[in-house]
């Protein structure tokens, strides 16, 4: 985030005078209009009323008179997107590692120094303690400075036995104060220890300009840490959906039950003499509801897709939330019937089983130049565990650009072909296939496999040898664009279909892709899995490997965010040219694409410039591409038809113009272009000017800055979701419903729509009510910080499994020391509550001596044993409304253990 200095004010001044802090300055400055032009409509609107009523200008400054009041007033402005201008005098006068920037031109009314600092998300290591100890021993031989906020005494002590356990020097915070403690602890010449300090922080941020890294406990450890007890798996969805640490007031949230609401806060209230915290949400006409905090499974904050569009209140009580769960379901169900009814004819129609490895493929893969990752080698288990299963294979490989998508998906061809099966390869330009042609054949080249191309490349007679050659079974592995769809393809014995990018494809041959999945192995490969496949492997709908892992070597992209410049385009070109590089230009124009190509050549007259655009004839494609990549220009001027997997080391410069008009997925793929190599890549990102910037194109350009760390294309997908919407899932379209409910609840309806329709029996919606008497509140002495206090109720509210409560209880006890007695009762609610609500109970309430449970009417309760039990306990009776009354049998045993016991005891089935 960029800070700027006010002038001429020393810094140190700031803090015994005013200081004034702009938060987006263009976005305030647009504020101010808006506030002015109601205060004058209002005043309009009352302008003959008697007596008369005052001017907006007599109460209010106007926006000319605040800004000449704050003129000599020390101000910093603080922006989420850093939009640089100018560029250096020459690039030699340039290092090579920085980016390109100047300062901004005075203002009479905003700051004038701007400096930039970039902030990126460290590593998330979820416990792995070697790949944690192998960043921080590389990070400190970079003499970076590390450290980690814990948030209590248990953890610090854990980090430290792993740090002496693998002779990493660490201080405490308190060391470093004391000058010379910390003098001591890192000589000069020495990288500086692990800094352990004690604090809440939810997320570590690293600043890589200033060499510094903060850690927190999450980053290291993962939400839970603590061994294997049996915990149950994760939803997949459950990553996306927030978690209530980001919510303030005003913000929308959605009540399972009651619909879209206004959250206002949290309330302490007591209820039959016990204290309770609730959350505040209004509804229309203000109507108020109070959610128990232990219930806060029922809310999620509410997230659309984005487009700014503010959604409807709900009335309380009213119908129209049901109307609209139930408009949202039908479609869900269409959706995942279809989706269901094509895996039922994958499963229908079988697949091969492939063998096991060969010494060929053994050999294959050690011909491998560079060193798998962690990441690759579990993805490529993935690949062939699924191979060698007679289910079909129905895979979705998610990996950053450059990662070695290309490779595992050539060894799995590989295998399929050594079975006496055809691979083919789906490309979506003719572009990307002519790369993947160019790479199979390299690598297999030490192997008696016959590899072909089919595309616009091809002439007519060459695409008719191909197609009879690969009928009759003669061509092992066929590489095409969309013309491998068409009617007149017949390959003899296909075995595997690699898609890349098949978010990049029309409708119709999606449609022919469904056919074809239906009887053969298929791997999809995408670099940044747009919202719609996102969205289907969310929905348990496809198996998803994530490669994360950068290659060895790998440098991240500079990435650069500026108004269009003579200047800084110049810059950038003779920065390239000088390492002898090459630069990419992008313009989505064909109409005016050689115009730019001229002003290129008039800006740098050495430059070598080529253009292609997909309007040109295919061998006149053919040619620039291979002269580009064969080194023979400077710079290539093209559409986005370059975005697909293009591989070209020398190219390290990316120039895209107009890039607020590009969605986030497409510049993530235009950026990966560059930085194939161990050289330092640039990404320079030219808008017309930060006034014309959309919020959400706004969001987008800072959500690259940040995340241009290697490896963050799932969380730019992730983040696509939010902002551009889950878009069309098997062609039906979801964008009204998804925002008529929000992401969250609309992935979660999904999940449950399609385990109904894979055989689930449908039940009943049952929300328990527990009114027990006991004090279940989280106390704010035990977790002062009241996002963190929302976020642990939160968590607390999902509890399934005592597993699950146990490995919770250990993290709160690690974080926050021992739990106070409320808390015990809060994790044995949320168990018992779960139970209650899996078996249909309504209610449990006690009542003085007795517990009263009272039934669903389509709870599954076995009468005999309900009978019985009623017979054998003595005072025990069943009230007409299905309400079951007993006694505990005493009262110093676990309360909430006897109570889920007699439910067992009743033979309740699940």
């Amino acid at each position: 985030m960029p800070l700027v200095e006010p002038q001429p004010h020393h810094l140190l001044t700031l803090f015994d005078r005013p200081l004034l802090v702009w938060d987006e300055p263009v976005d305030r400055r647009t504020q101010l209009h808006r506030i002015w032009e109601s205060l004058t409509g209002g005043f309009e609107e009352v302008r003959d009323v008697v007596p008369p009523r005052p001017r907006p200008e007599e109460v209010f400054l106007t926006e000319a008179e605040f800004l000449k009041a704050v003129e000599h007033v020390p101000a910093i402005a603080l922006k989420e997107l850093a939009i640089e201008v100018g560029g250096p005098s020459s690039p030699e006068d340039r290092d090579e590692t920085a980016p390109l920037s100047a300062e901004v031109g005075a203002s009479h009314e905003l700051p004038q120094k701007e400096f930039c600092l970039p902030t990126q998300p460290p590593p998330k290591f979820h416990g792995d303690v070697k790949a944690m100890v192998q960043d921080l021993t590389q990070r400190r031989k970079s003499h970076e400075t590390l450290a980690v906020v814990l948030p209590a005494p248990g953890k610090a002590d854990r980090l430290r036995e792993i740090l002496t356990e693998y002779d990493i020097p660490f201080v405490t915070a308190e060391e470093v104060r004391n000058p010379s403690l910390s003098a001591e602890a890192a000589p000069a010449d020495l990288p500086f220890p692990v800094v352990l300090a004690r604090g809440d922080l939810a997320e570590g941020v690293s600043f890589p300009e200033l060499r510094l890294v903060f850690y927190s406990d999450a980053d290291l450890f993962g939400e839970f840490a603590w061994g294997t007890r049996g915990r149950r798996e994760k939803s997949a969805a459950s990553s996306f959906i927030s978690d209530l640490s980001d919510l303030k007031v005003g913000d929308y949230v959605v009540h399972v039950d009651h619909g879209i609401a206004v959250y206002q806060g949290l309330r302490p209230l007591e209820v039959e003499g016990a204290p309770r915290d609730f959350m505040l949400l209004t509804y229309q006409d203000d109507a108020r509801l109070y959610v128990p905090l232990e219930r806060l499974d029922l809310v999620e904050k509410y997230r659309t897709s984005g487009d700014g569009a503010k959604p409807t209140l709900d009335r309380l009580g009213g119908a129209t939330w049901g109307r609209t769960k139930t408009r949202v379901k039908r479609a869900l169900r269409d959706i995942a019937q279809e989706l269901l009814r094509l895996y039922a004819e994958r499963r229908m129609h079988g697949g091969t089983a492939f063998s096991g490895d060969t010494p060929w493929q053994k050999e294959f893969e050690d011909a491998f130049e560079f060193e798998e990752t962690p990441d690759q080698i579990t993805a490529l288990g993935d690949i062939k565990r699924d191979l060698e299963s007679p289910q079909p294979m129905d895979r979705l490989l998610c990996g950053d650009v450059g990662y070695g998508k290309t490779e595992l998906a050539m060894r799995a061809a590989f295998k399929v072909v050594q079975d006496g099966k055809q691979a083919a390869v789906l490309a979506p330009t003719t572009v990307l296939a002519f790369q993947h042609f160019t790479t199979f054949r390299q690598r297999l080249a030490a192997f008696p496999l016959r590899i072909e191309m089919l595309s616009r490349f091809r002439s007519a007679a060459e695409q008719k040898k191909i197609l009879a050659e690969a009928e009759a079974g003669k061509v092992d592995i066929l590489i095409g664009t969309h013309r491998l769809l068409s009617k007149d393809v017949r390959l003899g014995d296909l075995g595997l279909l690699i898609v890349d990018e098949e978010q990049r494809f029309g409708v119709a041959a999606k449609e022919k892709l469904k056919k074809l999945k239906a009887s053969v192995d298929v791997l999809t490969m995408s670099a940044t899995p747009i919202p719609r496949t996102l969205h289907m492997s969310l929905g348990g709908l496809r198996d998803l490997s994530v490669i994360e892992t950068p290659p060895r070597g790998r440098l991240a992209i500079q990435t650069v965010v500026a108004p269009f410049s003579d200047g800084l385009i110049q810059s950038a070109i003779l920065q390239e040219m000088n390492r002898q590089g090459q630069v990419f230009f992008v313009h989505n124009r064909v109409e005016s694409i050689w115009s730019i190509a001229s002003l290129l050549q008039r800006l740098v007259p050495t430059a070598r410039i080529g253009v292609s655009h997909g309007q040109m004839h295919e061998k006149e494609l053919e040619r620039v591409m291979l002269k580009f990549m064969e080194g023979g220009y400077d710079v290539l001027v093209a559409t986005a038809l370059i975005e697909n997997g293009l591989d070209i080391p020398r190219a390290n410069t990316m120039i895209v113009n107009r890039a607020d008009r590009f969605g986030l997925a497409d510049l993530y793929q235009l950026r990966g272009r560059v930085g194939r190599s161990n050289r330092r890549a640039y990404a320079y990102f030219l808008i017309p000017s930060e006034e014309t910037l959309t919020p959400t194109a706004k969001r987008r350009l800072a959500a690259l800055k940040e995340f241009s760390d290697l490896g963050a294309g799932f969380r730019l997908a992730a983040l696509d979701l939010e902002l551009r919407g889950a878009g069309n899932v098997l062609g039906a379209e979801q964008h009204g419903h998804l925002n008529a409910i929000g992401i969250d609840l609309y992935l979660k309806m999904l999940e449950e729509t399609v385990d109904e329709l894979k055989g689930a029996a449908p039940k009943p919606e049952v929300r328990t009510t527990l009114n027990l008497g006991l004090d279940i509140k989280i106390p704010e002495h035990y977790i002062a910080d009241g996002s963190q206090r929302l976020r642990m109720y939160k968590r607390i509210s999902g509890l399934a499994t005592p597993a699950e409560r146990l490995d919770l209880e250990a993290e709160l006890t690690d974080r926050y020391g021992p739990a106070p007695p409320s808390i015990a009762n809060l994790l044995n609610y949320a168990l018992l509550k779960s139970a209650a609500e899996q078996l249909l109970v309504q209610s449990i309430e006690r009542k003085g001596e007795e517990i009263w449970i009272r039934f669903h009417p389509e709870a599954p309760v076995s009468p005999e044993k309900l009978t019985g039990f009623v017979r054998r306990r003595r005072g025990a009776s069943l009230r007409p409304d299905g309400t079951l009354r007993f006694r505990l049998p005493g009262h110093d045993g676990d309360f909430f253990g006897q109570i889920q016991n007699v439910l067992q005891e009743l033979h309740v089935q699940h």
